[in-house]
């Protein structure tokens, strides 16, 4: 996904303000551009979070140079959490930028009845190709009335990144294909290499940085998450249960760190070499190399994951009442194109979204040179982004998701058990969320 830390906050819910002023706007405005003149002098401005990659691949640069007429500015937040709550205060008060990013759990909110008039039809911008993209991430950004308002911008297969030092220590296989099969097709399966490598661990080490990047990880790989029919589903979810099962089990086997993902000890800990594994989307891997640090180059290497899933993504999205909806449009269909997309891939590892970009060399040939240079990086994340099942969502989906992985993380670093973590969760969630 498109940045390098990617936490899961709960966010302010919509208020009433923001559904009534998202249907004035709707009704009141179609959008355009300020001047009929092509070649007036404007300014666009793009609102993101995290690292999207653009700037870095040098695209803004490259499209500014081919239309001199524009001038793009990048709005940039740190974390999406605050980036959504700052989005939805716009949505009734004003200020939107030109285009706006809007993170793959956030989506079926945007396309709501309540939201989805505050965003512009890119299903008929000109040169759009719907085949192109991933027919599952197409549909997250669709209403059911067929006004797509959401063009992909990267999509968030995952894998295990491992230390192969670390593996070969504790008495297992280094190679990322030996590795693979260790737990192919079974979650379960690697929670029992986690044991296995506890048994042997060199001292003070772990095998897995988090319970909550398992949990997420499964989860993620289930086709029942926590909606089902349109209504919330997550106390019998079987993706949910699942998860919960799994990350209860690798706390009580004693073969997690405890960390919470993102934070400062999560951070240091790479460096300081203390745990094997991490579940590893593929916007993961600048994750891994900035904080462990060149001290720690060759010794990380990755597989792939259990199972396929999809943890991450976002879209990229034009507000129907900007004032360059057009040329907002424009620049929205060519950076989501796929030689754009296959470039911020080389760049910063952002999976694509546009599936023709999976056969470029840029990303069928690439390799990382600090995690794993001889695994074919590239291939392993297309090839699990072409496997995913995408489940059902819902309005609250990244709420519950963030929810479950606190709740996680009161077994982990608070010691409650499976029983009262799982009950303090639902509580919290009856009293925040619904």
């Amino acid at each position: 996904m498109p940045l390098h830390s990617r936490p899961r906050r709960t966010a302010a819910l919509v208020s009433a303000a923001v559904v009534t002023a998202v249907l004035a706007t709707g009704c009141s405005s179609s959008g355009g551009s300020a001047s009929d003149d092509p070649n007036a002098k404007i300014t666009l401005s793009v609102g993101d979070f995290g690292t999207f990659g653009y700037k870095e691949a040098g695209l803004f640069d490259e499209y500014m140079k081919a239309h001199p007429n524009i001038t793009i500015v990048e709005n940039t937040t740190t974390q999406e959490g605050d980036y959504w709550t700052a989005l939805q205060t716009r949505l009734s008060g004003g200020g939107l930028d030109d285009v706006q990013a809007l993170e793959v759990t956030r989506i079926a909110l945007a396309t709501s009845d309540q939201l989805n008039g505050a965003f512009s039809d890119l299903s008929k911008a000109p040169g759009v190709d719907e085949g192109a993209y991933l027919p599952w991430k197409w549909k997250q950004a669709t209403t059911a009335q067929g006004k797509t308002i959401g063009l992909g911008t990267d999509v968030g297969p995952m894998a295990i990144c491992y230390r192969q030092d670390l593996f070969q220590a504790a008495g297992l296989p280094a190679d990322p294909a030996a590795v693979s099969a260790l737990w192919a097709g079974d979650w379960a399966k690697y929670v029992q290499v986690g044991r296995q490598f506890q048994a042997k661990a060199p001292r003070g080490t772990y095998f897995m940085d988090t319970a909550t990047g398992l949990y997420n990880g499964a989860v993620s790989s289930s086709p029942e998450q926590y909606y089902r029919d349109g209504k919330a589903a997550y106390k019998d979810s079987a993706g949910v249960r699942q998860g919960w099962k799994l990350a209860t089990d690798a706390v009580q086997a004693g073969i997690t760190q405890g960390l919470k993902e993102f934070d400062t000890p999560w951070q240091t800990a790479f460096s300081n070499s203390t745990f094997a594994t991490t579940v590893c989307p593929s916007w993961q891997q600048a994750n891994i190399e900035k904080f462990s640090g060149p001290g720690n180059a060759g010794k990380w290497n990755i597989a792939q994951a259990p199972a396929a899933g999809n943890w991450g993504g976002s879209f990229l999205a034009v507000p129907a009442s900007g004032k360059h909806v057009t040329q907002a449009q424009a620049l929205v269909v060519w950076l989501t194109a796929p030689e754009q997309q296959a470039r911020v891939f080389q760049k910063v590892g952002n999976i694509p979204a546009n599936q023709k970009a999976y056969t470029l060399p840029d990303v069928t040939d690439f390799t990382n040179p600090y995690i794993g240079p001889k695994a074919p990086t590239g291939q392993i994340f297309s090839a699990a982004a072409k496997a995913i099942k995408p489940a059902e969502t819902g309005p609250h989906h990244g709420d519950l998701h963030g929810a479950f992985s606190n709740g996680v993380l009161l077994m982990e670093q608070n010691h409650k058990t499976s029983d009262e973590a799982w009950a303090a969760t639902l509580k919290q969630i009856e009293s925040s969320i619904q």
